[in-house]
């Protein structure tokens, strides 16, 4: 079973947010793939360099972070991957890996050294996204990944 979980450095969203989440994790099947979320605060920018709120942001994240846990942070530089594509990778996630953190830095993104800590990057839009939105996008595609692999009619090639 993999455990999926999308951290998030964000302020509480709207609940149209967490309920369309919700909604797309709970089609994946609980036996073989749960979709969790987990928000880590932001670190306020007054009275420091951005540099350093987006240092303790990275120290809160890797804090979160279960040890043994496969990390893929959504980056503008990342791997672009289309629907199929992502399919496979979650395939390959599925067989290789018990736990895959999905990480989505903070306003200004996420430290380079974080990055390259990483086990990959993933690039979810050539588009600015807010945190919401990409919640929900990569929670449908997750889901829409699932229903490719298992030759479920949600997606139409």
């Amino acid at each position: 079973m993999l455990t999926l979980t999308l951290f998030s450095v964000s302020h509480k969203q709207p609940s149209w947010v967490n309920d369309a989440f919700q909604e797309y994790a709970k089609r994946l099947p609980a036996r073989e793939l749960k979709f969790e979320f987990k928000e880590i605060k932001p670190e306020p920018r007054e009275g420091k360099t951005i540099a350093h709120a987006m240092a303790l942001e990275a120290a809160r994240i890797n804090a979160a972070l279960p040890k043994s846990a496969h990390t893929i942070a959504l980056d503008e530089r990342g791997v672009d991957l289309t629907s199929v594509g992502l399919a496979k990778q979650l395939h390959i996630w599925q067989t290789q890996h018990s736990h895959v953190a999905l990480i989505i830095g903070g306003a200004d993104g996420l430290t380079a050294e974080f990055k390259a800590q990483c086990d990959g990057l993933i690039r979810l839009s050539s588009l600015t996204l807010p945190h919401g939105m990409v919640r929900v996008l990569l929670a449908e595609q997750v889901y829409r990944a699932h229903a490719i692999n298992i030759n479920h009619p949600y997606h139409r090639a």
